[in-house]
């Protein structure tokens, strides 16, 4: 995934030199994904050990948003895929809703993705073929959902995202920034916990990637979901109630200091 820079500066009162420390805990109540002492560990072909992530400890509260950010090549989307058990730690483990998940079966971790974890990416992932209504089912066919039951969720959750008149269009018939809410959409089709976006707007432009962070922000205030974001854009992060920085393998508190 590409990662660009933004030079303009953060707001006043946070710091370009963040405190090396480990980042604080959740303020908004009990913690509904944590990741604790992650290790991932990558072996070269030389046999050589590349360390990407080295006793991360985050934890994240229910409704709760937290941005990380770091310069590219960090690991930053490491982290998300330990976090959306897309990939599992060298060493540490990750909870979900207080359920340690990083030993679950294959089968299990999937389950826990299609069910408790939302996901958007930098590229939407959408399914050329299906419509905008059909691409929102599909989490929902795959938990077993009825699919008349599924086709009004799809349908609701399209007009929150401002697609109500764009049911039937496929991807190729959407905008960039509109196929991005169609995975916005997507994402919370299961009624997850978590929503983790992995450069969400990185691929679209200045005005288009603004309304997409009010979509993020908006969704998350009512559906009551945690929002873990990985992000070079600055003001996309100063919208989050934290901002950890992945320097050296380690999570830093970034903003409150």
């Amino acid at each position: 995934m590409s990662e660009g820079t933004d030079p303009r500066p953060l707001p006043l009162g946070r710091s370009e030199s963040p405190p090396v420390e480990p980042p604080k805990e959740p303020r908004l109540g009990r913690p509904i994904l944590e990741g604790r002492a992650l290790r991932r560990v990558y072996i070269e072909e030389d046999g050589s050990e590349l360390v990407i992530l080295d006793g991360v400890e985050i934890a994240i509260a229910t409704a709760e948003a937290v941005a990380i950010i770091g310069a590219s090549g960090a690991g930053k989307s490491t982290l998300l895929h330990l976090l959306g058990c897309l990939d599992r730690p060298t060493d540490g483990e990750v909870l979900l809703e207080g359920r340690a998940v990083s030993t679950l079966s294959e089968m299990d971790l999937a389950a826990v993705r299609n069910r408790r974890i939302g996901f958007v990416f930098q590229f939407h992932h959408l399914l050329r073929e299906f419509s905008a209504t059909e691409n929102v089912m599909m989490p929902m066919l795959i938990a077993g959902v009825a699919a008349e039951q599924a086709q009004a969720r799809a349908n609701e959750l399209l007009s929150q995202v401002g697609l109500g008149a764009r049911l039937s269009h496929k991807p190729s018939e959407l905008s960039g920034g509109e196929q991005q809410r169609v995975a916005v959409a997507r994402a919370l089709a299961n009624r997850p916990s978590v929503v983790i976006a992995d450069e969400p707007s990185g691929n679209l432009d200045t005005h288009t990637s603004d309304q997409l962070h009010d979509l993020l922000f908006r969704m998350r205030d009512m559906h009551g979901v945690a929002l873990v974001v990985a992000t070079h854009n600055r003001e996309l992060a100063d919208r989050a109630d934290r901002i950890l920085l992945l320097k050296e393998a380690r999570l830093q508190s970034f903003y409150p200091a």
